[in-house]
């Protein structure tokens, strides 16, 4: 990985003393220099250059000296290490840079040799900055979406041992899709685009959730859900209906003027299905999901549902007919299935 360092030096010969003695780590993308001549000019390459590693800085320049410019940068860029390179080599000076949070201190003239094992020894340590943080950024995230108890157990043995466990289980799978969505997103901008399809999932998780339901998966501008234990069949259609009720009064002004007002296509399906670990375990890339003919025909019953319509199968009827609504839609031909299936629109 090439680093990027910014030299701070009113010196005119000095550039061209970097370019010369570490030639060969720029030939080989190693280092990459960005040249300021004081520490205003330097600021202004720091606004241009988001990506720089480590300042080598001078004190004694006009315009800022190097000893102000430490105070601005971090401001500008907290990750950032300064080496101060300077014929101002008194313990004043060297205590003041450091307190002012310089990371190391090279005197003039310049030892090269020196140079380049204070400047590897600085990327080192920025390194392990940028990596800290990405770890703590990543650990946030991960906690968005994870249980605490999760989390937890993830620390353990037990994790590595359980990763392939799987069980057969009887649950409900639904399968949700906002209708035209692929249409609309032509039309904005990406950002529009993500914020509008969030703002629907975040209506539909509130529903599915509210039901004892688990998301399993976004499937671009659709939703997969998962429930299991008592009535999963009758919390899973209270949760149907609950979007559809919930998206039909959902609208959004998009630029242009234009109003979309969303609709739902839904596919539910009961029956037994496999839950566990699917993917590469060496990767460490598993998604904890639910596989079988039931998830299947759940697919395909939304596939074939128009807009503000949720299909179920005759079995499923006769499991919730006492409780809610439903009316004859006729039978269906599903892919990989012998017979046509009976199907039914839930009304209410």
């Amino acid at each position: 990985m090439m680093a990027k360092i910014l030299v701070v030096d009113d010196e005119a010969d000095m550039e061209l003393l970097i370019k010369q003695k570490f030639r060969r780590k720029i030939r080989d993308n190693t280092y990459e220099f960005v040249f300021a001549q004081n520490g205003a000019e330097a600021l202004e390459k720091l606004h241009d250059h988001p990506d720089l590693d480590i300042v080598l800085t001078d004190i004694n320049m006009p315009v800022m000296d190097g000893l102000t410019l430490l105070t601005k940068l971090p401001e500008t860029n907290p990750i950032i290490k300064t080496v101060i390179v300077s014929a101002y080599g008194d313990m004043e000076n060297i205590r003041t840079a450091m307190n002012r949070g310089a990371y190391d201190f090279v005197c003039k003239p310049v030892d090269f040799e020196d140079l380049e094992l204070t400047v590897n020894k600085t990327l080192q340590h920025v390194t392990q900055m940028r990596n800290t943080l990405q770890a703590i950024k990543e650990n946030n995230i991960l906690k968005m979406y994870v249980d605490e108890s999760v989390l937890s157990f993830m620390t353990h043995q037990e994790f590595e041992n359980s990763l392939l466990v799987n069980e057969s289980v009887e649950a409900t799978v639904m399968f949700i899709d906002i209708c035209g969505f692929t249409a609309i997103a032509e039309q904005v901008s990406a950002n529009e685009v993500v914020n509008l399809l969030n703002s629907m999932f975040d209506l539909m998780v509130h529903e599915i959730i509210e039901q004892g339901g688990r998301i399993d998966k976004f499937l671009g501008d659709a939703v997969m859900a998962v429930f299991r234990g008592n009535y999963h069949l009758d919390r899973c259609v209270e949760a149907a209906l609950a979007v559809r009720k919930k998206l039909g009064s959902f609208e959004q002004k998009l630029a242009g003027g234009t109003v979309y007002k969303p609709q739902v296509s839904i596919g539910i399906n009961a029956g037994d299905v496999i839950s566990g670990n699917i993917g590469s375990a060496s990767l460490r890339r598993l998604d904890y999901t639910v596989i079988g003919d039931a998830v299947n025909v759940a697919q395909r019953l939304q596939s074939m549902a128009q807009p503000g319509q949720i299909v179920i199968t005759n079995t499923s009827c006769e499991k919730i007919k006492e409780s809610f609504i439903c009316k004859p839609i006729g039978e269906l031909k599903l892919k990989n299935k012998e017979k046509p299936v009976m199907t039914y629109e839930v009304l209410e």
